[in-house]
């Protein structure tokens, strides 16, 4: 998992240009459609919205982690305790307002970039992650911030799925 399959400069665009493109799956919904579900269950769009900032949030420990000190390992126990929905529920992302965590995704997103333009090497460093119920491997700062572009990106489409099976 050391390597990204996209080049750099093709994750770093899509990791910055994240933000706005997700408020641009945005655009133009009511406030009462914040709260639009699958029919067949899952997550609402204002869930999703808080689920893509925290994420965002945690994994920037890694990167951050990584290339400041690669030594010992990284992980997430505490996070990976619980299922998804637990800490939906535990972070009341079904209440809370979208704003904050859209301005969090933009901050962190502007943070990370500059790092990874400021400091050489940052994106080939390497951290080992102990994964639930797995061996630990050397994880790339390049994975981590390709996999976390790729995230918004899936779950752009989920709510535009969204608003297309609910008409809005």
């Amino acid at each position: 998992m050391n390597e990204g399959t996209m080049s750099m400069n093709e994750t770093l665009a899509l990791y910055a240009d994240g933000p706005r493109l997700l408020e641009a799956a945005l655009a133009g919904l009511p406030p009462s459609g914040l709260d639009l579900a699958p029919e067949s269950g899952g997550w609402t769009i204002r869930q999703i919205v808080h689920h893509l900032a925290d994420g965002d949030d945690i994994w920037k420990v890694f990167i951050k982690r990584t290339i400041g000190n690669q030594s010992g390992e990284f992980t997430l126990d505490w996070y990976w305790q619980f299922p998804q929905d637990d800490w939906a529920e535990r972070w009341a992302y079904a209440t809370r307002e979208i704003e904050p965590s859209l301005a969090l995704l933009h901050a962190s997103r502007s943070h990370v970039v500059q790092l990874l333009e400021q400091v050489p090497g940052a994106w080939e460093k390497c951290l080992l992650i102990n994964w639930p119920g797995r061996y630990g491997e050397m994880v790339s700062v390049h994975w981590v911030v390709e996999m976390q572009a790729r995230h918004v990106v899936m779950h752009i489409d989920d709510i535009r799925k969204l608003r297309l099976s609910h008409g809005v």
